[in-house]
Order: C-alpha cells, then sequence, then structure tokens
C-alpha cells in the first residue's frame, strides 16, 4: 500500500489547541490502486471542535485503528493528527481489557460484572502515559488541551506532571458510577487522582459530577466547596456536568434533502408499508436494554395488541468490541431471542422484528429515522445517548414519537418523551401502545418540545460551554 498525498507528513508545528482521545477521527480507506485516503469519521466531537482546531493551530492524539503500525503525524483536509501507536498486546489489556471489561461495566452500574486484572491495569497505565508523553510533545507553551473519556483517565495528571503549563481539561462521555459501586476498583484512588490533573472535570449529568465529588471528599479527603476540589498545592479544579449533544441543523438538513426522503419511503416500502414502523438503532451492547426491548414488542404481538401483518420493529444492531467475551455472548442471545420471537408470533412473508447486525453511514440512519412512527431508545444505564438527539433533530415535520429509558441522560433534558423503564416489561409495553396511540396534536406538541431544546443546546452550544469554563482563549 501507498499513502497518497492528501496525508502528507505533519511539518512539526506546535499545537496551541490540542484533543485526546483514544482514536482519531479518521478512518483509513483502502483505494483499488492500493493507496490510502484517510476519511473523516461521522461525529459530533469532531464537528464541533473542527473550526476552533483549524483557526488556532490545533492537532488531535489519538490511535489511527491499526495494531502494531507506526505512523508519523500527519495532515489530513487541514487537520493535524497525531497517531499513538498500539500493540495488539496493548490494545488486548489497555482497551478490550481495562477499558472495556473493567471500566466500563463498573461505571454502568454494573449491568455486567467487571473484571478486576492487575496486569490489565498495568497495560492500562503504560498506554495512559505514552498518550500523555506524545501530546507534551505536540502541545506549544500555555496550550489548552482536552482529554476524552475512560480510556485515559491518567492522562490528565501524567500531562500535568510533564507539562505544568497547560491548561488540560477531561471529559467523560459515559455515567460515573455512586461511590458504593466505584469502590469496588482496586485503584480507585489513582483513577481519581489522575482525573483530577484537570483543570476541569466534566461530566454528562450532576449526579455523575456529584458522585465523583463525594469520592473525591472521602477517598482523597481532598476539601470540595460547590464542586470546587482544592488540591495540596491550592490548584483548582472545577468538576461538573455539561451533557454533551449533536450538530442539530446539520441532522435536520440531512433529514429533509430529498435523496433520504426517498430512501425513508423505500425503507417502509421494503418492509411492507407497515401501519406502525418502530425503530431501534444501537451499538450492540449489553447496557442497551435490547433483549427486554425486544420480549416487550414481542409480547405486544402475541397478545394481539400489535398485528404481526401490520407492525414492525426495526433493529439496527451495530458491531462493537466483538472480541470481548460478553458482547461474543450477546450477540449469540440476541441471536435466538428474535428468531423464537419471528418464529413464535411472525406469519408467512411477515416476521415482525427485522433485526441487521450491521453498521450504516449516517445518510441511511436519518433515513430510517425519518421512516419510523416510533424510536425506542431503552438503555439500561447510559451516560447521554445521541441517537435519541438524532432522533429528534430528524422529525423536521414535528411528526413521531420517542420511547426513552429513564436511565439515559438524555432522559434529563427531553422529558416530553414517552419515559419507560426498561426493568419494567409491562412497564415498557404501556409506554409503545401509548406512544403508537396517542393522538397527533400530543405527539406533535411532545417532539416540539424536544427539538426546541436539541436545537438550543446543540454539539457547538456543549463545546462553547467547556471551553468557556477552560479559560481557553479560542
Amino acid at each position: 500500500m501507498r499513502e497518497k498525498k492528501l496525508a502528507s507528513k505533519s511539518s512539526g508545528q506546535k499545537a496551541d489547541f490540542v484533543v485526546v482521545a483514544n482514536r482519531l477521527p479518521v478512518d483509513r480507506v483502502i483505494n483499488s490502486d492500493g493507496s490510502v485516503d484517510w476519511r473523516t469519521s461521522p461525529g459530533g466531537l469532531v464537528t464541533a471542535l473542527e473550526p476552533v482546531m483549524r483557526a488556532q493551530n490545533g492537532a488531535w492524539v489519538g490511535w489511527h485503528g491499526a495494531p502494531d503500525e507506526k505512523l508519523e503525524p500527519f495532515n489530513n483536509n487541514g487537520l493535524e493528527l497525531v497517531p499513538v501507536e498500539l500493540s495488539t498486546h496493548e490494545i488486548a489489556e489497555y482497551y478490550e481489557g481495562f477499558s472495556n471489561a473493567t471500566l466500563w461495566p463498573l461505571y454502568h452500574d454494573v449491568v455486567a460484572h467487571p473484571k478486576f486484572h492487575r496486569e490489565w491495569w498495568v497495560e492500562y497505565k503504560k498506554v495512559n502515559q505514552r498518550f500523555a508523553e506524545r501530546t507534551a510533545e505536540v502541545a506549544d507553551t500555555n496550550a489548552v488541551v482536552w482529554v476524552q473519556d475512560y480510556q485515559l483517565s491518567l492522562v490528565p495528571q501524567m500531562l500535568r506532571d510533564l507539562r505544568p503549563d497547560l491548561r488540560i481539561g477531561f471529559f467523560l462521555h459515559i455515567p460515573f458510577p455512586p461511590p458504593e459501586l466505584y469502590r469496588q476498583l482496586p485503584w480507585r484512588n489513582s483513577i481519581l487522582r489522575g482525573m483530577l490533573g484537570a483543570d476541569i472535570v466534566g461530566f454528562q449529568l450532576p449526579g455523575g459530577a456529584n458522585n465523583f465529588c463525594e469520592l473525591v471528599r472521602r477517598q482523597l479527603k481532598l476539601p470540595v466547596q460547590r464542586h470546587e476540589v482544592t488540591m495540596p498545592d491550592d490548584r483548582r479544579v472545577l468538576a461538573r456536568a455539561y451533557p454533551i449533544s449533536i450538530d442539530a441543523q446539520g441532522f435536520a438538513e440531512l433529514a429533509a434533502s430529498a435523496p433520504v426522503q426517498e430512501r425513508a419511503a423505500q425503507i417502509r416500502r421494503d418492509l411492507g408499508n407497515p401501519s406502525t414502523l418502530v425503530l431501534g438503532i444501537d451499538r450492540l451492547d449489553y447496557t442497551k436494554g435490547l433483549r427486554q426491548r425486544l420480549r416487550a414488542f414481542g409480547e405486544l404481538v402475541s397478545e394481539g395488541a400489535l398485528s404481526p401483518s401490520d407492525s414492525v420493529f426495526l433493529q439496527v444492531a451495530n458491531p462493537s468490541r466483538e472480541r470481548v467475551e460478553e458482547y461474543r455472548r450477546l450477540r449469540d442471545d440476541i441471536d435466538m431471542l428474535v428468531g423464537r420471537l419471528n418464529g413464535n408470533v411472525g406469519t408467512i412473508g411477515h416476521p415482525p422484528i427485522t433485526y441487521l447486525h450491521t453498521s450504516y453511514p449516517r445518510e441511511e440512519m436519518a433515513a430510517m429515522y425519518v421512516a419510523a412512527d416510533v424510536m425506542m431508545v431503552t438503555p439500561l444505564r447510559d451516560g447521554m445517548n445521541l441517537v435519541a438527539k438524532e432522533f429528534v433533530a430528524s422529525r423536521t415535520d414535528n411528526t413521531g414519537a420517542l420511547v426513552l429509558s429513564e436511565f439515559a441522560g438524555a432522559a434529563r433534558e427531553l422529558k416530553q418523551a414517552y419515559l419507560v423503564n426498561p426493568y419494567d416489561i409491562d412497564g415498557m409495553k404501556e409506554g409503545l401502545m401509548t406512544a403508537i396511540q396517542d393522538s397527533p396534536a400530543a405527539k406533535t406538541k411532545r417532539m416540539k418540545a424536544m427539538r426546541k431544546h436539541v436545537f438550543e443546546h446543540d454539539i457547538n452550544h456543549w463545546a462553547d460551554e467547556v471551553l468557556r469554563d477552560l479559560g481557553a482563549d479560542l
């Protein structure tokens, strides 16, 4: 393979603004002639920060997605990208192990049992140190650095030790658990100290900030007042909530475009033009409540509340962490559940559940949002859940209904959704039927209120708020 000039080598110039994340915001594309391009990944974070990075000589530090490969920094479409290499062993222990089999389940209220392995912790520390050192190399004097998410919890303090001149922010995109759960973690104090290396520590919800402050007070014996932690050197750390959002205007424009509208109509035709199309789009993850959601729909069909010939549940499950045992087991469970439900309640040519275990581009997801009558977002625990906000932004005609778990962070903002407890199958069935049968006027009133909030609190509002508190003059 040969790199095209599009991915040109970095000039080596220092950056005034640095984003640090587990992954770079690009995906590698191998062309038919064997050359390589880099395509910007879909996602709100890069959408919000791209203008800032361009204006402020910014850089993005992260893994480029391939194991056992070292790449030099390169520029892609005007963005300076700084790859961090990871070995196959490190991916298994730092990422699949400590990040996603220890911290992920622990932070999601122990929906699955977290595993505590000392060798994973060793690799986690080693990789976090590498990210910190790489960032220290590319950040200019007095630069602003924004570290993203649970995979890099130790980076803020490691980076502060290397570069005390930097202004450092940390944002946790997933929930932060209550003290009684978090204290199970053998390395609990080290993680807290790592996060406290930042000047601001951001969470999705006030509850996460409260949990963090309580743990800092109890575990580290540090004074906390009004969500401000006073460190031993008198440095102050602000810990507060910054609910993340989406590029609402971008999704609305995409949903209203002629190709997406035509594709939405085609999706309904392909599904037999049902009177009721219920949609679910999730990563295939045990926190997303797929089993409970499918059971609720299946029971409504078997009981006759929904017609198997005129109601369809379209469930998209994006592949996720398939090398982790818990995820492989979940995939098998969902495959069997869908097969059993369709076999029990389906009719010839009319399976009530259409299950797709694959990923789709943004345009296809927007078409699904437009095609659906009801969107079900019912995680057992979720930091925010941007799919719920994307669905709302895509409903440009103010139709449709959102059935939303009380335990998704988005429920705090989208209060006009049909809120349900995903652990209560009967309650979820009732919520879904209410969403289906409610009057068009009632649905429109709810959707208008949710759209107003999503557009007023979009991804740019979120980024501006964080960077303002970080004291970034950007």
